[in-house]
């Protein structure tokens, strides 16, 4: 058995669920980045490797301010499963584009892997993606929105 209860872990990833979903909607990531301890390891993919809630807040507050992170509001979790032995979840993410005006969805996934750590804390947190499949979904989000202003 680990050390968290299923029912704690599944608490605090619901709580990393509504704090990404308020934080895109609002633009300021600040309550999104508290949910991870001082010393949390963020390693992302294209972006590279961020330590520390700081790093991690000022990393993610720049990242969603400019584009295309900006136009990325939403991040609904298609399916996630815990290891209660290890503490850790492992979830499959849409990063999803505003409707650029046709209300057609543009969308890309990463799986993500987060480490818990105690008090609604995450300690580390993976995002493993395919950077070629974010162009391709961004190119034609922009195309549809073009269109559609036009």
């Amino acid at each position: 058995m680990g050390q968290w209860s299923r029912a704690e872990i599944d608490e605090a990833f619901t709580e990393y669920q509504r704090q990404a979903a308020a934080c895109g909607a609002s633009g300021e990531w600040r309550t999104w980045a508290n949910l991870f301890t001082e010393d949390a390891r963020y390693v992302e993919h294209l972006y590279g490797r961020m330590e520390g809630r700081e790093a991690i807040y000022s990393w993610i507050q720049n990242t969603m301010s400019t584009y295309p992170g900006s136009d990325m509001p939403e991040f609904p979790i298609e399916w996630y499963v815990i290891d209660e032995e290890r503490g850790w979840v492992i979830c499959h993410v849409w990063n999803r584009m505003r409707d650029p005006g046709d209300g057609s969805i543009h969308q890309e996934y990463n799986i993500t892997i987060l480490h818990y750590a105690g008090n609604g804390l995450w300690s580390y947190e993976e995002d493993v993606y395919n950077p070629m499949h974010f162009a391709t979904m961004l190119s034609a989000w922009e195309a549809a929105r073009d269109a559609a202003a036009s």
